[in-house]
């Protein structure tokens, strides 16, 4: 067991939080890290010893790979093959979304551990947009794995608060910069190159990045059903609170048990809105309230469950979105966390 510490990276104590935190990773410690979607549980992507604790910390599974992060784009061939007949469209996307939220999944190089892939011979990379996190993973001078900071298939912390109450014990450090910007994790894509044609993105999670966005460097396609997992997210329960959760597509879907108690979901939030009318509710959260933002449904969504989680209620009933945009990505954690 650890005494876990928060400290804030805040702008006086920028320099320090990042000293604190690479001396860390140095030692071969897994810390909590924020980045520009969740937080996550950071270790040296190099050093197995600190990688095999990250799983032990979160209790996840081996079979699950984990994103490798690269302070710059110089960084990418230290993890990765480019294939030649790709090399474009990755300097494409590179120069478009990163830094940001896409993961792009290729073939890993032998200085990868296989338990970072998870003895896959691909790895998912990314650059995150994070301040705090892009000066540590540069200060540390290798590529850092991290994966989001809580304890496997819970939901997934967008706070330093929300890390506390998930991996309070199991390591020594958060950095504490705030809440995040996106609230989802990261889009996650495999490339597959067509002659004459604009490539093939198999979208394997959908993120902040979305398929609209994507579309204009290649076409996206779903990942086939049955495929083996080669990334993050993918398992049918995911994201899920410990109060039973339910995804319902319409209010003639929802019919109430006498004595229990449930709190609804909500997209806006509006008295008027029939899933907010179906039932006398005893608590209504709304993702974005009144005005219907994608954009702010998505960086309250694992707020608003965890907020939920802590009431008490007997179950959890969320109402459906409109799946354009960033609303597949919020449906896609919806569908995982009823599963």
């Amino acid at each position: 067991m650890y005494e876990t510490r928060i400290i804030e990276a805040t702008d006086d104590g920028m320099k320090d939080a990042q000293n604190e935190a690479v001396a860390f990773l140095q030692k071969g410690e897994v810390i909590a890290l924020p980045t520009e979607t969740v937080y996550g549980l950071a270790a040296d992507a190099f050093n197995p010893e600190a990688v095999a604790k990250i799983f032990a910390a979160k209790e996840r599974p081996e079979f699950d790979p984990l994103i490798v992060h690269i302070a710059s784009f110089q960084d990418l061939e230290r993890v990765a093959i480019v294939p030649e007949d790709i090399r474009e469209t990755i300097g494409k996307l590179s120069n478009e979304f990163w830094p940001g939220p896409l993961t792009i999944i290729l073939p890993k190089t032998p200085q990868v551990p296989d338990l970072v892939t998870s003895g896959l011979p691909t790895v998912g990379v990314r650059q995150s947009g994070h301040p705090m996190f892009q000066s540590i993973n540069k200060a540390l001078g290798n590529p850092i794995a991290a994966p989001s900071a809580n304890r496997f298939g819970r939901i997934s912390p967008t706070s330093a608060s929300a890390v506390m109450k998930e991996l309070g014990g199991r390591i020594p450090l958060i950095v504490d910069a705030g809440a995040c910007n996106e609230g989802i994790e990261s889009t996650i894509i495999r490339i597959e190159p067509r002659e004459g044609k604009k490539p093939i993105f198999y979208l394997h999670r959908a993120g902040p990045i979305t398929k609209e966005q994507l579309q204009k460097f290649g076409k996206v396609e779903k990942v086939k059903p049955g495929e083996k997992l080669q990334a993050p997210g993918q398992l049918a329960s995911h994201y899920a609170p410990l109060t039973p959760f339910r995804l319902i597509s319409k209010p003639d879907d929802f019919t109430p048990e006498p004595g229990k108690t449930y709190g609804l979901l909500s997209y806006k939030g509006e008295e008027g809105g029939e899933f907010v009318r179906m039932h006398r509710w005893d608590s209504v959260v709304a993702l974005s309230p009144g005005s219907g933002k994608l954009s702010e449904a998505a960086i309250r969504l694992f707020y608003a469950m965890r907020e939920m989680d802590e009431m008490g209620l007997d179950e959890i009933i969320a109402e459906p979105l409109s799946e354009v945009g960033l609303g597949v990505a919020i449906m896609d954690r919806l569908r995982r966390a009823s599963a």
